[in-house]
């Protein structure tokens, strides 16, 4: 199988072609100096206070069909051809994102977002949208990647603060899959007892995505990935394919005296 990681210079080309309108939005935004943020008033001001500049609510989109053919005797496995457009459609919508990221001059991209949706005038269609709001550091530091792109986290404001007040910095949002068929032999339950079969499938999907998350996030020289989120969905395949991702942040240090602010006690006075 391919790596998921692996895409042609060609569709990255193709990922990072924008269209008319988010160019001219892009472009007004610059002119103007005028912003848009999808983040909340105290995440706002604390992306502020780390010492970044909202520039602009940047997103993109990739709609794909994906189906499944199964043999109905198929054996359980993984499913390379579905994983590989997944994790390709994924990866396009993010890309583009960071492309219109690219045109306000961005350092990075926080409180990243990436949902689907299944819209009703296609079957087996999905839509996969990035989102986040682009920011820019003080002027005399940089922390776009070794490749110079803008850097992706879906850490909230908050986190974001957090994290670059203990001396951390995000690095890249990370993320793996595996589409995986569960057999129907390995489904005949026994009288009491684990189905053993349904288990090592579940088991062996999740571990192939937190692998190749954790394989992004060693290529950007990370030192860990926090905030992991693993999730499970069908789609629209029914219900013996299930596809399992992995996301999360990759970090890495920027100083060695990691200060970790205090906790303090908040009592609400509301209802």
């Amino acid at each position: 199988m391919t790596s998921p990681n692996d895409q042609s210079a060609q569709s990255r080309v193709q990922s990072a072609s924008l269209p008319k309108h988010a160019r001219e939005r892009l472009a007004e935004m610059r002119e103007h100096r005028f912003f848009t943020s999808d983040l909340s008033v105290n995440e706002f001001l604390l992306v502020k206070e780390a010492g970044f500049e909202p520039l602009g609510l940047v997103m993109g989109s990739s709609i794909f069909h994906i189906g499944a053919q199964l043999d109905n005797n198929a054996a359980s496995g993984e499913i390379t051809t579905l994983t590989q457009a997944m994790y390709s459609a994924r990866e396009l919508a993010m890309e583009r994102m960071e492309a219109e990221a690219d045109e306000l001059g961005a350092d990075g991209i926080v409180a990243v977002r990436l949902t689907l949706n299944v819209h009703a005038w296609g079957a087996n269609v999905i839509e996969f949208v990035a989102i986040g709001t682009a920011v820019r550091g003080a002027p005399g530091t940089s922390f776009r990647g070794a490749d110079g792109k803008p850097f992706t986290s879906d850490l909230s404001g908050q986190d974001f603060w957090t994290l670059l007040s203990a001396g951390y910095r995000p690095l890249g949002f990370v993320m793996g899959n595996c589409v995986y068929n569960v057999g129907r032999a390995d489904v005949r339950p026994p009288e009491n007892g684990e189905l053993t079969g349904p288990t090592q499938a579940f088991y062996d999907a999740r571990e192939l995505a937190m692998e190749r998350m954790q394989a992004e996030a060693e290529a950007l020289g990370a030192a860990g990935i926090v905030g992991v989120f693993v999730d499970e969905n069908n789609h629209t395949w029914g219900p013996s394919v299930l596809e399992f991702s992995a996301v999360g942040t990759a970090v890495i240090a920027i100083r060695e005296d990691h200060h970790i602010a205090k906790p303090h006690l908040v009592l609400s006075v509301g209802d």
